[in-house]
C-alpha cells in the first residue's frame, strides 16, 4: 500500500510537504500532474497539480522523485512541495485519497518502512525522533549523533565481538575430534572480561543521556522567605513566582523548563520548608522532601541575614549534589562561618534583590549543568530499554565468567543470550514487542 501525510507541520505557512510512499508512487504522480514525462530521479520539476477526478487545478509547486531503493523509506517516493495555506494542503489530500492503493499515513510508518527496509537501525530511528523534538542545541547534537549510528556501531561492535568469542566454543562443540585448542574458554575469557569491562563503564555515565533527553532536574530548597521564587524569577528571566515579604507563598511546586547554555534544565521552585501547623504547607513540604530525593541538582538558600537553625533542617539535602546561596548578603550577616557546610559543590554569597554574586554563581551553575550532560567521546545511553537491554546482556556474560564448569553449550547459551540482548537495542533480534511503542512516538507525516 502506498502512504502519503503532510510532512511539514500542519498550520499556516509558505511551504507545505506532502510525501508519498510505496508501489503506485509513480501512478499518483502522473495522474496529480497530467503528464506523460515522469519527473527526473532527485531533481525538483514545477507542475500544475490537479484533482484525479474533476481535472481542477489544485496549486503549482516541484515534485521530486526519489527511486527505490535510494531513498528514505526504501521505496519510491516523492514530495509535493505546494503553497502552505490550509485549503491547499487540505485539497491537495483529498485528491491523494481518491486515488486507488492510496491511504493516510499513520504515526512513524514513513520511518517504520526505513527500518524495515533496512534503511536505520532502531536507535538510528529513535535518534531521529529526538532530533524531531529536540528544543536545545545539546539534544540536537546528541540526537544527530545517534541517528548517525554512533550508539549502534558501539553495540554491534560488542555484538560482533560476542559472536567471535561464541564461535570458538561452536567450533568445540561441532567438531570436538578436529584439532581445537583445548584451552578454548581460557582464550574467551580475556575476550568477554574486557566486554563486560566495557560495558560496565558505559552503563555507570550517572545517566548523562537520558538526562539530556529529559531535561535537569533541579530542585531550589530552602525556608519560606529566604528567596528562592526570586532566583526563580532571576533564572527564567520572567516572573513565574509571587515575591512577597510574606512567608509561605509558595505552597506547591512550581516548575520552569530552561534552555540553559544549550541544555534542557528543569527549574523546581518548593514551598519553604519549616515547621508548620498548617496543613496546606505541610503537604507543600513533604512535595519538596520528595521532590528533592529525586532532584539531579539542588540549590539551597540560606537567608544569611537571620540566624536560624535552617541549615539542621536541611542537612540531610546537602551533598555533592548541592550548591548553597547565602543570600541577602546586602544586609549584615548573622551566620557565623564556622557552621558553614562543606561537603557541597560549594557556597556562594548573593542577593537576589540587587544582583550581587549573582553572576559568579550563573557561571559555576552553566558549569556544573554542562558536567552532567554534555557530549562525551563515547556515546551515552539514551533510553531506559537501552539500559535492560546491556544490563541483561552483562547478567550472560558475568554468569559465563561465573561459570565452575565446562559445559560448553551452557557457556555458548550464555553468550548466546547476551549477543541476542544486545541485538535487540538495535533491532537485529526479536523487537516485534517494541517497534508500535517506537515508531508511535512520531508525528504523522514522519
Amino acid at each position: 500500500m502506498t502512504i502519503f501525510a503532510l510532512s511539514s507541520g500542519k498550520g499556516r505557512a509558505g511551504v507545505g510537504v506532502i510525501r508519498l510512499s510505496g508501489p503506485d508512487v509513480k501512478s499518483a504522480v502522473l495522474l496529480l500532474t497530467q503528464n506523460k514525462n515522469y519527473p527526473k530521479p532527485r531533481q525538483a520539476t514545477l507542475s500544475w497539480f490537479y484533482d484525479p477526478v474533476s481535472g481542477e487545478k489544485i496549486d503549482k509547486g516541484l515534485v521530486i522523485f526519489f527511486p527505490s531503493p535510494n531513498s528514505f523509506t526504501g521505496e519510491d517516493v516523492a514530495e509535493f512541495h505546494i503553497h502552505g495555506g490550509y485549503a491547499v494542503v487540505a485539497g491537495f489530500l483529498e485528491a491523494l485519497s481518491k486515488i486507488k492503493n492510496l491511504r493516510s499515513a499513520e504515526a512513524g510508518e514513513f520511518t517504520r518502512r526505513a527500518f524495515d527496509n533496512g534503511k536505520m537501525d532502531l536507535t538510528a530511528a529513535e535518534g531521529l525522533a529526538d532530533l524531531i523534538n529536540a528544543e536545545t542545541e545539546g539534544q540536537r547534537r546528541q540526537a544527530l549523533r545517534q541517528m548517525g549510528g554512533d550508539l549502534a556501531a558501539l553495540y554491534e561492535g560488542w555484538r560482533a565481538e560476542i559472536i567471535g568469542a561464541m564461535a570458538y566454543l561452536e567450533a568445540d562443540i561441532d567438531f570436538s575430534d578436529e584439532e581445537i585448542p583445548e584451552d578454548v574458554t581460557d582464550r574467551i575469557h580475556p575476550i568477554i572480561s574486557k566486554l563486560r569491562r566495557e560495558i560496565n563503564e558505559h552503563l555507570a555515565d550517572n545517566h548523562r543521556g537520558e538526562r539530556l533527553r529529559h531535561g535537569l532536574q533541579v530542585v531550589i530548597l530552602g525556608a519560606p522567605n529566604a528567596g528562592k521564587s526570586t532566583l526563580l524569577n532571576y533564572l527564567s528571566k520572567r516572573d513565574v513566582a509571587i515575591v512577597s515579604d510574606v512567608a509561605g507563598t509558595t505552597r506547591d511546586l512550581l516548575e520552569v523548563h530552561l534552555n540553559l547554555s544549550g541544555f534542557p534544565v528543569n527549574i523546581v521552585d518548593t514551598a519553604g520548608i519549616r515547621s508548620s501547623g498548617d496543613a496546606i504547607e505541610r503537604e507543600g513540604i513533604k512535595r519538596a522532601e520528595a521532590k528533592a530525593r529525586e532532584a539531579d541538582l539542588k540549590i539551597v538558600i540560606i537567608d544569611n541575614s537571620e540566624n536560624t537553625d535552617i541549615l539542621a533542617e536541611l542537612d540531610h539535602h546537602i551533598d555533592e549534589n548541592t550548591m548553597i546561596l547565602f543570600n541577602k548578603c546586602d544586609l549584615p550577616t548573622a551566620i557565623d562561618d564556622a557552621i558553614r557546610p562543606s561537603n557541597s559543590i560549594g557556597s556562594w554569597p548573593i542577593s537576589a534583590k540587587t544582583g550581587k554574586g549573582l553572576g559568579d554563581f550563573m557561571k559555576a551553575f552553566e558549569a556544573e549543568v554542562e558536567k552532567r550532560m554534555d557530549l562525551t567521546e563515547t556515546p551515552s545511553i539514551t533510553r531506559t530499554r537501552h539500559r535492560a537491554g546491556l544490563s541483561s546482556a552483562l547478567d550472560h556474560l558475568e554468569r559465563f565468567l561465573q561459570a565452575d564448569h565446562f559445559e560448553l553449550e551452557i557457556l555458548s547459551e550464555d553468550l548466546r543470550m547476551a549477543a541476542r540482548e544486545i541485538g535487540k537495542i538495535t533491532g537485529h533480534v526479536d523487537v516485534e514487542d517494541v517497534l508500535e511503542k517506537i515508531f508511535n512516538e512520531f508525528c504523522i507525516g514522519k
